[in-house]
C-alpha cells in the first residue's frame, strides 16, 4: 500500500484565463495597458514570421545573424528596456517577406479620458 495521500490537482487555467482574471486588478490593468503598444509589435512580428512559414533560424539566416538574436528581438517588448531600431525592424520585415510601415494614430476621446484619469 502507498503512504501517499490523495492529492487533488487544481484545474489548470489557460494564459488567457489568468490574464482575464488579473485584468480585474486596476494596478495590473494599468501596467498591461501601458505595454499594449509593445505587445502589439511583438504580435505583429510573430504573426508575420509564422505567416511566412519561417523559423527564427530562417529569419536569422536571411538577416545575416544568429537565431538567439532573433529570439531576443522577438522578446524585446516583454523583457528588455532597449527597443529595436527602425533599421533592425526593417531588416526583420524584409526577412519575413513584409514591408515595414509605421503609423501615428491620433488618440480617441476614450484614450485621452483614460490617460488623464
Amino acid at each position: 500500500m502507498s503512504d501517499k495521500k490523495d492529492k487533488r490537482i487544481p484545474a489548470l487555467k489557460t494564459h488567457d484565463d489568468m490574464v482575464a482574471e488579473w485584468m480585474n486588478d486596476p494596478a495590473f490593468k494599468a501596467e498591461y495597458d501601458a505595454l499594449e503598444e509593445e505587445f502589439q509589435l511583438l504580435r505583429e512580428m510573430l504573426h508575420a514570421r509564422k505567416r511566412a512559414g519561417l523559423t527564427q533560424e530562417d529569419v536569422a539566416e536571411r538577416m545575416g545573424t544568429k537565431a538567439p538574436a532573433i529570439a531576443r528581438l522577438e522578446a524585446t517588448g516583454a523583457r528588455d528596456k532597449h527597443s529595436p531600431s527602425v533599421s533592425t525592424l526593417r531588416k526583420y520585415a524584409h526577412a519575413v517577406g513584409c514591408k515595414l510601415e509605421i503609423h501615428l494614430k491620433p488618440f480617441s476621446k476614450k484614450d485621452l479620458k483614460e490617460k488623464h484619469a
